[in-house]
């Protein structure tokens, strides 16, 4: 669905090692802390009373990087920009959410993947090597890549599977170009359903590949000295 929401969430922040490097912003996490609140910003505390209630990795992922204030807003403004190319990059094929300081984009493992499948199709391979394009434009941001399945097989076969397609969308982005050092990957299996498993339409739907856009530290190292600009020329 091509679309572009506005959101109003705080802050916590997850994440896990994808490759051979990892991302500052995101926070290793052990396989028991999957989708837990993570502090990674000053602004956790406050932050994990709301994230607590949301379920969804990507959201907790993006609101977590968050710096708020002035500098919040100027990063805001470097997202929108970056939100928009990406739905002109997609199209009808995924959702893309401007949330808070991030981009949340959400791309059905079906438009993706065969059935039972990581091996991306020749329209995902399209669709993400224009994705690539602007990745790598907007530089300064750091990307999670979750996968996600619905409740049919084990649980181990699931994780294993939502980890692989994650992988396969994550390592196909860094050979068009994007740097691996900006990815980290994360498979949840059925754990983090958004959707009823008890439905075909359900399962259909919780068959989904999340990226969550936050900004680096050098985005945010430039915010704060704008907003500090802006204050001192008051």
């Amino acid at each position: 669905m091509k679309k572009q929401k506005l959101k109003s969430i705080l802050a916590v922040g997850i994440a896990f090692t994808l490759l051979t490097t990892s991302c500052n912003t995101f926070k290793k996490l052990t396989k028991e802390q999957k989708g837990a609140v993570v502090g990674a910003t000053g602004g956790a505390a406050a932050g994990a009373a709301i994230g607590s209630k949301s379920k969804n990795p990507a959201v907790y992922a993006i609101v977590g990087s968050a710096i708020g204030g002035v500098a919040g807003a100027v990063v805001g403004k470097y997202m929108d920009k970056q939100a928009k190319e990406i739905e002109e990059d997609l199209g009808a094929n995924a959702e893309v959410e401007r949330i808070e300081e991030g981009i949340k984009v959400t791309m059905g493992s079906g438009i993706l993947f065969g059935f039972d499948s990581y091996q991306l199709s020749a329209n995902a391979k399209n669709n993400l090597t224009e994705l690539s394009k602007t990745l790598d434009k907007y530089k300064d941001t750091e990307i999670m890549v979750g996968g996600h399945t619905d409740n049919v097989g084990t649980d181990s076969y699931n994780e294993a599977l939502s980890e692989k397609r994650a992988k396969a969308v994550a390592t196909y982005l860094s050979q068009k170009g994007v740097k691996r050092n900006r990815f980290v990957v994360m498979g949840f299996g059925e754990d983090k359903p958004e959707y009823d498993n008890d439905t075909e339409a359900g399962q259909m739907k919780n068959r989904r590949v999340e990226l969550a856009i936050v900004a680096d530290s050098k985005l945010k190292q430039e915010a704060k000295k704008e907003a500090n600009d802006m204050a001192s020329n008051k």
